[in-house]
């Protein structure tokens, strides 16, 4: 069974998986995380799997390598919706790396005549097109980011943010992300945040408290669940439901 699509929810990926894409886009999901940083993705998987995935409906959300200019642009070119920008510092890195994302005179991202361009010449109208159309989201993972998200949401370079939980919880000096009462404290500091600023928020919500969460706030989008995790949690029900009727049977 095929279900409507919804925007609102992700699915992360962390490999270039053409089933994995086709099973969440015919689930309902409307967007998907592909995890450059951590992921198997290479520039020619990027280039083949980006547009397939935009054939499918799926919004797609590019975590890139690094903040640097290459691999935001890269990824842009390729036919991304959004590229998630890890690793930033604080506002003045974040006016600096973003820029790579949006065309002068707004940023500094550079001109390719490829696929977003039909492999053509460009206008003003084109680029205009293109600054409103892909998205650029500071990633909110270190602690001089969530100190200075407001100035962050602030700038015209950024369309909102993503946060990292994990990485943010380690970097508050709180150790290992366990959903504890600081950590959600910290998540409401991102949300209030972007709602002052009118821009979205998006959070990796593996957990009913955190879905919970996200949808309280206003969060623009969900990611609902990471390839790996639904790979162990399918071969594990199986092996539960099998276990206990072995039991049963014994």
């Amino acid at each position: 069974m095929t279900y409507e699509q919804d925007r609102r929810y992700a699915a992360w990926l962390s490999g270039p998986g053409s089933a994995a894409a086709e099973i969440v886009a015919g689930l309902g999901y409307g967007a998907v995380v592909l995890d450059i940083e951590h992921g198997t993705f290479d520039l020619a998987d990027l280039d083949r799997f980006i547009p397939f995935l935009r054939g499918l409906n799926l919004e797609v959300l590019a975590k890139v390598l690094g903040p640097e200019r290459g691999p935001i642009q890269q990824a842009l070119d390729f036919g991304a919706t959004a590229v998630v920008v890890p690793h930033i510092e604080n506002a003045a890195h974040a006016a600096a790396v973003c820029a790579f994302g949006k065309f002068p005179p707004l940023g500094d991202r550079s001109f390719a005549g490829g696929r977003t361009a039909r492999y053509g010449g460009h206008d003003d109208d084109w680029i205009a097109r293109q600054d409103r159309g892909t998205r650029v989201y500071p990633m909110i993972e270190d602690a001089g980011a969530i100190e200075e998200i407001g100035d962050i949401l602030a700038l015209p370079t950024v369309d909102g943010v993503f946060v990292g939980p994990s990485d943010l919880s380690m970097r508050r000096g709180r150790g290992a992300y366990t959903r504890s009462e600081d950590d959600f404290a910290d998540l409401r500091i991102v949300a209030d945040a972007a709602r002052a600023a009118g821009k979205p928020w998006v959070l990796p919500a593996w957990s009913t408290s955190e879905k919970a969460f996200a949808l309280e706030n206003g969060a623009d989008q969900l990611v609902l669940t990471m390839e790996h995790g639904a790979l162990m949690a399918g071969f594990g029900a199986a092996l539960d439901e099998t276990n206990a009727l072995a039991t049963d049977h014994s």
